[in-house]
């Protein structure tokens, strides 16, 4: 599967998930409430973290959070990005839970202002597979909104 296809995955799971919704009371909140049932996103963290319209959630809503998720503004930025920006979109989504945007952002350019010199997505990609993936080099512990075993 190529990188697109993999995020236009992503962004209808996001939007099954949206469907598992169910309007039920919450005796603590004293109101109705959506409950979800989802298979591959946190979509209570979702919904909460990017401020969501559970009454009207589209697929276009849902490619716009996995753009986001990502590290893009929108999902039309995604779809026209490099084939090694998408290959690091991908990389930093499948492992958000080892490591977020922000952190691997100021990774990057330590090691850009280190070496003096620019480092394409194609070189992060490497970087990545190894100081992530292969030595895991963080240790963080990051709230992901992908539930894991799943996606």
């Amino acid at each position: 599967m190529n990188t697109i296809d993999y995020f236009k995955l992503q962004a209808k799971n996001l939007h099954r998930d949206f469907k598992t919704k169910i309007l039920d009371f919450d005796k603590e909140l004293n109101r109705f409430a959506y409950v979800y049932t989802p298979k591959y996103f946190a979509i209570d963290a979702i919904a909460s973290d990017f401020d969501i319209d559970e009454e009207n959630f589209t697929l276009m809503n849902a490619q716009h959070i996995i753009a986001n998720i990502a590290g893009f503004d929108k999902w039309g930025t995604l779809i026209k990005v490099s084939e090694s920006e998408l290959e690091l979109a991908k990389l930093l989504f499948e492992h958000q839970d080892k490591i977020d945007l922000i952190s691997w952002n100021f990774y990057i350019a330590d090691a850009q202002s280190m070496n003096e010199e620019e480092l394409d997505a194609e070189i992060q990609v490497e970087i990545f597979k190894q100081v992530v993936i292969e030595d895991n080099i963080f240790d963080m512990i990051i709230d992901s909104y992908l539930i894991k075993d799943e996606y």
